[in-house]
């Protein structure tokens, strides 16, 4: 069922780009309330056909769209979803260590000291 309605649901898609550039867009917004005069289907104008085929495809789509919604909700997919895990389900990756750029140590290195410092006399 879910392939038939997807099917479907793309097919509305294509025709229904199809159809919208199909639609005069020469004469500004007259078009859309059925104006202009200068168009292959006549002196009418497409308005009236392409608007209802562009109006039933947009139906089909938004009925689709829906089914599709309903027969894959999570229910349907399993029990196995992040709400009922929680967040124990979810493992967070160890942070990689920096390297050290170019062999260089940033760790102080401190020198021994001698028994005897200059300046100083017994």
């Amino acid at each position: 069922m879910q392939t038939i309605v997807l099917t479907i649901h793309i097919l509305a898609c294509v025709f229904l780009i199809l159809f919208v550039l199909l639609q005069s867009g020469q004469e500004g917004m007259g078009v859309i309330f059925g104006g202009g005069s200068g168009s292959v289907f006549g002196s009418t104008g497409a308005g009236g056909l392409l608007v209802r085929i562009t109006a039933g495809l947009a139906a089909v789509f938004l009925v689709t769209s829906l089914a599709y919604n309903v027969l894959t909700k999570p229910s349907a997919l399993g029990d196995s979803t992040l709400m009922t895990q929680g967040a124990a389900g979810i493992a967070t990756p160890a942070p990689a260590p920096t390297p050290v750029p170019g062999g260089v140590s940033f760790e102080e290195k401190t020198q021994p000291k001698s028994e005897q410092t200059t300046g100083e006399s017994k």
